[in-house]
């Protein structure tokens, strides 16, 4: 693999999920925000605009919570591998990988390090099947290359 080869992955089925979960929930509550009007309950308070604003808000902060899903990635060149997940970001040179893991039954591949930690890869999920396995091929390809360039120094 030459230097300028990049790897770059996402994950699919989650971002549609995700997506179309955001839809849904700023429908949902703007739909319930034009429902609310006149009195409460047992007449003691009615709804006003300020009311349906913020019922309308909080489908729009729950939509933005369902986006943060989409935010895994994972780019790899000969050089190393940058993993974004959910929450926190890693920037690892392939001279502290030991090997790209995806074990049978786990919800994602890892990256598993001299130091004996595992980082998830969030981005290479069981759920998207062949697009998860032709990733981690690509990042072993990778690992194997760097590997080849350090035995050959």
């Amino acid at each position: 693999m030459s230097d300028s080869d990049l790897v770059r992955l996402r994950p699919r089925r989650i971002r549609v999920v995700c997506w179309s979960s955001a839809v849904a929930l700023v429908v949902v509550f703007s739909l319930v925000a034009t429902s609310l009007h006149g009195p409460t309950g047992n007449g003691y308070g009615s709804f006003q605009r300020g009311d349906q604003l913020a019922m309308i808000g909080l489908g729009v902060l729950g939509a933005l919570g369902a986006l943060l899903f989409t935010r895994p990635r994972v780019e790899a060149d000969a050089h190393g591998v940058r993993v974004r997940n959910i929450i926190g970001s890693y920037e690892l040179p392939w001279d502290v990988v030991r090997n790209v893991r995806f074990d049978r039954g786990a919800p994602w591949a890892s990256l598993e390090l001299y130091d004996d930690d595992l980082l998830p890869m969030v981005a290479l999920q069981a759920a998207d099947k062949e697009l998860a396995v032709d990733g981690v091929r690509a990042l072993r390809r990778l690992h194997r290359a760097h590997q080849a360039t350090l035995a050959q120094s």
